[in-house]
C-alpha cells in the first residue's frame, strides 16, 4: 500500500506518538444550559465603538500544561520565541455532543488558557478558534498569543478551545486502508472508474466512523463549533465573547455571530471563506486560490539567493509530480510516498508560510531521492495522530451538495486544465463527499434579532483556503463588517505583518473599528 505514515515512527523518532505527558485537567461539571444573551442594542452613537471588555467571572479550571504544548508547538514547527514567556494550563468543557439528540450525551473538547506568568486570573477572555486545516486544537492560541504584541497579551487570557475532532477530541475513525488511498490518490487518474473506486473507500470510512461514534458523525460542522462557542462564553461569565476564529474557524465564528448577535464583543474574523458558496462553487475557488497561493510560494522562492527549486519552481515542482505519478518514492518497509500525497502535502504548507523554506527543501530532496522531508509534512495530515479524519469530517458536514463519480471526473478534466497542479485533486475531494449524510442545520444569512455591533474580517490575497472575496462576502452577511485586506499569503494576517496587527490590536485593545476598509501591503 502507498504512503501512508504509519512509517513515520520508523522513520522519524519525532513522529513517534506515545502517551500524552499532559498533566491531568479539571474538567467542567454536567452539563449547564447556556446563559441566555444579552439583548442586542441600538446604534451606538460612535458607529466605530467596540463593546467594553469585561473580566471572566469563574469558568473551567486549569491545570498548568506549559512544557506539554509548548514542546508540540515547537514540533509543530511554530515555537514560541525565545523573547517570549508564556504560562499555559489546560482544561475541558462539556458539551452536548449533538444538540439535536440529547440521548447522545457528551462531548468533552479540550481547553487552553494562555497568559504572561503570574496574570490574574480574571483577565477578560479572548477566545481563538483555529483551522482544522492547520491546527484545529485548542492550542493554537498558545501559537497566536506567541506572536500577538505585548499589550495585548497584558489585556487578555487568550482561551483556546479544540475544534470538533481536533486535540483531546481527535477524530481517529477511518480505516487506515481508506484513508490511504484517499490520501494517495493519482493526481492523473480522474476518470469515472477511478473516482468511483475513491467513492467506494470514502464509504467504508463512513461506515466505519459511524460504528465507532454511534451516530455522532454529524456533528463534526461549523454550526456545532457556533453552539459550543456559545457554551464557552456562558462557561466563562461574561455577556459578550470576544473572539479570534481563523481560516475555517472565522467560518463557524461567523456563524455564531449571526446567531447571538446581542453576545458579540470585539471579533475577529481571520480568512473566512465565502458564505454564500456551496459546492462545487465553493471549491472550485478554493482550488483557484490555492493555485495563486502557490504562484505566490514559488515566486518568493525564484526571488531568493539560493531557491533549492531552481529558477522555475513550478516546473521542478510538476517534474515531479510526473515522476513519482510513475513511481512512488520509496522510504522503507514497503511504502512510498505518492504523487496523490505529495500534492496535499504542498496544499497544506501553503497555507503557512513561515514553513515555506521547510516545503522547498523537502521538495527539493524528495526531486533528489529523498522522501524523508515529505514524510514530515504528511504525519500531520494522515499519521496516526494527524488530522485527516476530523478535516474530511467537517467539510463533507459543511457542504449539502453530492458529487457523482460522472460529475466528479467531468470537473476534474475541466480543473487539470485551469488549475495544474490542483485541480483534479479538488475534484477527487470533492467525491470522497459523496457517501457522508448531506444536510443539517442551515446557518443564518443574516444576524438575527438585531445588528451586531462592528466585526473586523480579514482577508488575505494569498490564501490557499479561500479567495479574498470570502472575506467581503462575509462583512456584507453580517451588516457591519470592516473589512481589512492582506496583499500577503497565508492562512490567517494577524500577527505577521505590522499593518493588519496594528488595525487589530486597536479594535482588540482600544476598542476602535476601523471607518473604512484597509488594504495592507505584502
Amino acid at each position: 500500500m502507498l504512503l501512508v505514515l504509519t512509517l513515520c515512527g520508523a522513520l522519524l523518532a519525532g513522529c513517534a506518538v506515545g502517551p500524552s505527558q499532559r498533566p491531568p485537567v479539571a474538567v467542567r461539571g454536567e452539563l449547564l444550559p447556556a446563559a441566555p444573551p444579552p439583548t442586542a442594542a441600538g446604534p451606538a452613537a460612535d458607529p466605530d465603538a467596540l463593546p467594553e471588555i469585561e473580566e471572566v467571572r469563574g469558568g473551567p479550571a486549569f491545570t498548568d500544561c506549559t512544557a506539554d504544548v509548548l514542546a508540540g508547538l515547537a514540533a509543530a514547527g511554530t515555537p514560541v520565541p525565545p523573547d517570549r514567556e508564556l504560562a499555559v494550563g489546560c482544561g475541558r468543557l462539556t458539551v452536548p455532543a449533538d444538540r439535536s439528540r440529547p440521548d447522545l450525551g457528551p462531548a468533552r473538547l479540550g481547553l487552553t488558557r494562555v497568559t504572561t506568568p503570574d496574570a490574574p486570573a480574571d483577565l477578560p477572555a479572548l477566545v481563538v478558534l483555529g483551522d482544522t486545516g492547520t491546527d484545529g486544537s485548542a492550542r493554537a492560541a498558545a501559537a497566536v498569543a506567541a506572536r500577538m504584541p505585548a499589550e495585548v497579551l497584558a489585556a487578555y487570557q487568550v482561551v483556546g478551545m479544540d475544534r470538533r475532532g481536533a486535540g483531546e477530541d481527535l477524530l481517529d475513525c477511518a480505516p487506515i486502508d481508506a484513508r490511504a488511498a484517499l490520501l494517495d490518490a493519482a493526481p492523473d487518474r480522474w476518470d469515472e472508474p477511478a473516482m468511483s473506486a475513491l467513492l467506494d473507500r470514502s464509504r467504508s470510512i463512513v461506515q466505519d466512523c459511524y460504528l465507532l461514534l454511534s451516530g455522532t458523525l454529524t456533528s463534526y460542522r461549523a454550526t456545532s463549533t457556533a453552539d459550543d462557542l456559545e457554551s464557552l462564553r456562558s462557561a466563562l461569565g461574561p455577556a459578550r465573547l470576544n473572539l479570534l476564529g481563523i481560516g475555517d474557524g472565522a467560518d463557524a465564528a461567523a456563524g455564531w455571530v449571526a446567531r447571538h448577535p446581542g453576545a458579540v464583543g470585539r471579533v475577529v474574523l481571520d480568512g473566512p471563506g465565502d458564505p454564500t458558496l456551496d459546492d462545487p462553487a465553493r471549491t472550485e475557488a478554493a482550488t483557484a486560490a490555492a493555485e495563486a497561493a502557490f504562484d505566490a510560494f514559488a515566486t518568493a522562492c525564484a526571488a531568493g539567493p539560493d531557491c533549492p527549486l531552481g529558477p522555475d519552481p513550478r516546473a521542478t515542482v510538476t517534474g515531479l509530480l510526473d515522476r513519482l505519478g510513475r513511481t512512488a518514492l520509496p522510504v522503507g518497509d514497503g511504502d512510498a510516498v505518492t504523487a496523490g500525497a505529495t500534492v496535499r502535502a504542498v496544499r497544506s504548507v501553503l497555507a503557512q508560510p513561515a514553513r515555506w523554506p521547510e516545503l522547498q527543501a523537502a521538495l527539493a530532496a524528495a526531486d533528489g531521492g529523498d522522501a524523508a522531508g515529505l514524510v514530515r509534512l504528511l504525519a500531520p495530515l494522515g499519521g496516526p495522530q494527524g488530522r485527516f479524519d476530523a478535516a474530511l469530517a467537517t467539510r463533507c458536514n459543511d457542504s449539502r451538495v453530492r458529487i457523482t463519480p460522472g460529475e466528479a471526473a467531468d470537473l476534474a478534466g475541466d480543473w487539470s486544465e485551469r488549475f495544474p497542479l490542483f485541480g483534479s485533486a479538488a475534484a477527487q475531494q470533492l467525491v470522497s463527499c459523496g457517501p457522508w449524510p448531506s444536510g443539517g442545520p442551515v446557518p443564518p444569512s443574516a444576524p438575527q434579532g438585531g445588528a451586531p455591533p462592528p466585526v473586523l474580517v480579514l482577508g488575505t490575497a494569498h490564501d490557499p483556503r479561500t479567495a479574498q472575496s470570502g472575506a467581503e462576502r462575509t462583512a456584507e452577511q453580517l451588516g457591519d463588517g470592516r473589512v481589512v485586506r492582506w496583499q500577503g499569503a497565508g492562512t490567517g494576517a494577524y500577527g505577521r505583518t505590522p499593518c493588519v496587527t496594528a488595525v487589530v490590536d486597536r479594535a482588540l485593545v482600544d476598542g476602535r473599528a476601523p471607518a473604512e476598509p484597509v488594504v495592507c501591503p505584502p
